[in-house]
């Protein structure tokens, strides 16, 4: 979903993103087709150093979550191979996402159809927070209603600090309530609800001040940094990874007491791993831990 009815906030993102484009971020998207005409591929994908990199392909339509896109990456994450420890999702163009194909859900005036596009939608989110891999969102433009969605959902995130972020699907009436669930869940109530009601972008700056981002360079500096924070997992024991992801999500959900009962569950397990015996007793003789991975 973008801001198809305010030409200013979507003008000034635009703007910061790439100059040339700025009166027109609206009408593209929202006239995009991601149909799977385009003869390059929806996504692009390799694996390095343990890193999985999924890069959104479609820059002329802002990388719009269309059904294609979204079936595109679910197989993406459904067939990660066991040897990858981190996933970036990045994207190529002057935006990193735009939200949904505006243009598909316009063609599908059905409640059926909406009801199973934010399924699918919602199912993709929830198999990222379900994977053991962490996954960085790479961010380099703007990122508006579920694309700001993907962002929340990543476990970590790093920007560029020519990106700008909203939720404003209520430009055109249709309140971001998918959006909501990882917004309100990143940063503070107040400041989640005030994105949603009014649909204005925050820069790069405020989203990292508000608790969406981990961190923000400059647009030259993005790739390293994200490679930098990628290898500083790959270095951990995959065990310590996986279990810390899990039990970290899981927790968040639960009254104070409940979660303190699985955190110690989830420790004494943890403790009967290799790799835990590995790291203390390399601790204790001050050399470099060889993980097992198990």
């Amino acid at each position: 979903m973008t801001n198809s009815t305010s030409d200013q906030a979507a003008g000034d993102a635009a703007s910061n993103v790439a100059s040339d484009a700025a009166n027109d971020v609206t009408s593209d998207v929202s006239n995009s087709d991601t149909s799977g005409n385009d003869t390059e591929p929806l996504l692009l994908t390799h694996n390095e150093n343990n890193v999985l990199h999924i890069t959104l392909n479609r820059p002329a339509s802002y990388n719009v979550l269309s059904e294609e896109m979204l079936a595109a990456l679910q197989h993406s994450i459904d067939t990660i191979d066991s040897d990858t420890r981190v996933v970036v999702i990045k994207a190529n163009g002057k935006a990193f996402c735009a939200g949904h194909d505006l243009k598909q859900m316009r063609n599908n005036p059905s409640q059926d159809y909406y009801n199973s596009l934010f399924k699918t939608c919602s199912h993709f989110m929830n198999s990222l927070l379900a994977l053991k891999q962490p996954v960085i969102a790479q961010v380099d433009g703007i990122a508006t209603a579920a694309g700001c969605q993907l962002v929340a959902n990543c476990d970590l995130a790093i920007a560029s600090s020519t990106s700008r972020f909203a939720v404003s699907g209520i430009d055109v009436g249709l309140f971001c309530s998918t959006p909501s669930v990882p917004l309100s869940r990143n940063v503070s109530r107040k400041r989640a609800f005030e994105m949603l009601m009014t649909g204005e972008f925050i820069n790069a700056e405020k989203a990292l001040q508000w608790g969406l981002l981990n961190r923000v360079v400059e647009p030259e500096q993005l790739n390293d940094a994200v490679l930098e924070l990628a290898d500083k997992i790959v270095k951990k024991s995959a065990v310590a990874v996986a279990t810390g992801k899990g039990l970290f999500y899981n927790q968040l959900e639960m009254p104070l007491n409940q979660a303190y009962v699985l955190a110690g569950e989830t420790m004494a397990c943890n403790m009967m791993a290799d790799d835990v015996a590995e790291g203390i007793d390399a601790f204790k003789e001050k050399r470099t831990a060889v993980w097992k991975h198990r």
